[in-house]
């Protein structure tokens, strides 16, 4: 357990000392690389659209019963905030690859995110067309 903790450590510490991950393997073509760093930012976007999303039920769906909108504003935020670090955890992870010339690392992140939103889509129109307002 102690071990797992360490390495865990381990892995954030690498979040914030990105010349570390430099230090292992060789350089890889820098298209692979500049195309891991546009995927970081695409889910740095997904994650502010997110939260954005999140802020804008709650602020703007005052119609429905506070539990409703406060629930559904909860899971976006969260949402957006587990994917934006999960946006960084598969940057460091998909680099460290790459110098490596191991295969790229595998996640079940996207099918979970998906999962959420199309929940919340679900609650959302549900809520519309069911009228559970306050």
């Amino acid at each position: 357990m102690i071990n797992r903790v360490r390495a865990a450590a381990g892995a954030v510490a690498l979040w914030f000392a990105p010349t570390r991950v430099r230090d292992e393997g060789t350089t890889p073509d820098y298209r692979f690389s500049l195309a891991n760093e546009r995927t970081f930012l695409a889910w740095l976007r997904t994650a502010l659209a997110l939260v954005g999303g999140g802020f804008a039920v709650d602020q703007f769906l005052r119609d429905l019963r506070r539990p409703v909108r406060v629930t559904l504003a909860v899971v976006l935020v969260v949402g957006g905030a587990m994917c934006a670090i999960r946006a960084v955890n598969h940057w460091v992870r998909c680099e460290r690859a790459m110098r490596r010339g191991e295969d790229l690392p595998v996640s079940r992140f996207p099918a979970a995110l998906a999962v959420l939103v199309a929940a919340v889509a679900v609650a959302m129109l549900l809520t519309a067309t069911l009228g559970w307002a306050g």
